[in-house]
């Protein structure tokens, strides 16, 4: 077991803090600059979309699809989970405040991505033997690559790590959480956890799409609420928060000083990889959702899909600027981050965000957090589950393995919420690392196709080559 646990490591160390950062940043790059900075020039088209549309009673999803509102409230759901509450703890620690700038940077860059995902799952959907739209990677691999043997691999290791793996890690994180907080014993968690899960997802696309529509803009709301009012009793400190963060992104030791061993490369490893892990972008996971909305062009989705990575942008920045100004307040120490963390905090990930919370609120603080990880998670589980079920349906095209799959989902969740084996969670960044991969050999190879169709919305003159 040791030996595994050490080859993992080594995996996710080549995967995360080597290859995945470049391929991930440089094709955020690639496509920010074919489409002419998209993310910038359709903003407003993509939150008037997101707000034109949000609805908590929609019209019901059918084999058709769902709406745009709906599919983009899934891919949220998937999005926002227990990095975005532990992703900036963990970011900081390890690469100082800085690292929350570059977090900004992945944001801005996989808005890019995740449009060119979001079209080319619409362009490439299809129908299973029962009528089912359904579309992602494996799709669009498949028809746009010719590739089948590629499509099948990644569709194995996202039902793995997400379906399977990454929802063991959501389960235990839930479990945790409330047995840390109330005492209660991961396994009644687990057994609540597991009903509650079955009964939306046995319900098809039509309970998924009508679960997310309702939660994912309660819990948001409930977040921002909470983070707000703390930021508001730390109004004095929200300024010096801000200089921290820009200082320290191309200055570590202004901010932290001599002593604290923390470089730019760290706060920009730190601060990427933990952007991109959090809002999903170029991962191939949000594309499952967006392919099933009904909209009347590609184009029209790409640019809701932009606004999934920019709320989870808004959320982490307010979760790092409440460890930030909760440090200094607990310190007092006039912008000196670092000591307030070594001085006020420890531990790690959620740990962090539960103190920064629980200084202003007390006992209440940790409650508050425990809620809002419960929604996050139990969202992101739902979310994962369908992504890897519309997996299932691409290898095996049959009901009865998807139904055999949601009850090994259902046994999966409950057997994790009371154990804790940190082998799991390294497993899970493994095979999200992987599955990477194949996506972003699809996105490089189909973009003339992504280019083509939004210079056709955006009348943006092609070149003869791309046209031909």
């Amino acid at each position: 077991m040791d030996l595994l646990d050490k080859w993992v490591n080594q995996v996710n160390s080549l995967l995360w803090d080597e290859l995945l950062i470049f391929l991930l940043v440089g094709t955020g790059i690639y496509y920010t600059l074919r489409l002419g900075f998209i993310q910038i020039r359709h903003f407003g088209t993509g939150l008037k979309s997101l707000f034109g549309g949000m609805t908590m009673s929609g019209g019901k999803a059918d084999k058709q699809g769902m709406s745009s509102f709906q599919a983009v409230a899934t891919a949220i759901a998937g999005q926002v989970g227990t990095g975005n509450l532990a992703g900036p703890a963990t970011a900081i620690v390890a690469g100082g405040p800085g690292a929350i700038f570059w977090m900004w940077v992945s944001s801005f860059l996989g808005m890019a991505t995740i449009y060119a995902e979001a079209i080319l799952a619409q362009k490439f959907k299809s129908k299973d033997k029962n009528g089912q739209t359904v579309g992602g990677p494996a799709y669009y691999i498949e028809q746009g690559l010719k590739c089948r043997w590629l499509a099948c691999l990644f569709a194995v290791l996202i039902i793995l790590a997400l379906g399977l793996i990454g929802n063991m890690v959501q389960s235990n994180s839930i479990a945790a959480a409330f047995e840390g907080s109330l005492g209660i014993p991961g396994w009644v968690v687990g057994v609540v956890l597991a009903i509650i899960t079955a009964c939306v997802i046995m319900g098809g696309i039509r309970s998924i799409a009508s679960f997310t529509e309702k939660v994912v803009p309660t819990m948001a709301v409930f977040y921002l609420a909470g983070a707000l009012l703390i930021l508001a009793l730390n109004a004095h400190y929200i300024l010096p928060a801000f200089k921290a963060i820009f200082v320290a992104a191309f200055n570590p030791s202004a901010v932290l000083g001599g002593g604290a061993g923390i470089a730019i490369q760290q706060a920009m490893r730190f601060g990427i990889a933990r952007g991109l892990f959090s809002n999903e972008a170029g991962m191939g996971s949000t594309p499952h959702a967006h392919a099933v909305a009904k909209v009347a062009r590609p184009e029209q989705q790409g640019f809701i899909a932009m606004m999934g990575v920019f709320v989870v942008c808004v959320i982490v920045t307010l979760t790092a600027l409440v460890i930030i100004t909760s440090g200094m307040k607990a310190w007092d120490a006039g912008g000196q981050v670092q000591q307030a963390f070594t001085g006020v905090f420890s531990g790690k990930g959620i740990a962090v965000t539960q103190q920064a919370y629980s200084y202003v609120f007390g006992h209440a603080g940790s409650l508050f957090i425990s809620a809002s990880l419960f929604f996050f998670a139990f969202s992101t589980i739902i979310g994962w589950y369908y992504y890897a079920e519309t997996n299932v349906r691409y290898l095996f095209n049959s009901q009865t393995a998807v139904r055999i799959y949601q009850l090994l989902v259902i046994a999966f969740i409950f057997v994790a919420s009371f154990f804790k084996v940190d082998l799991v969670w390294n497993m899970a960044d493994m095979f999200n690392g992987l599955m990477v991969l194949p996506n972003l050999v699809a996105l490089i190879l189909l973009s003339p196709i992504v280019i083509r169709l939004t210079r056709a919305i955006t009348r943006q003159p092609e070149t003869a080559s791309e046209a031909e």
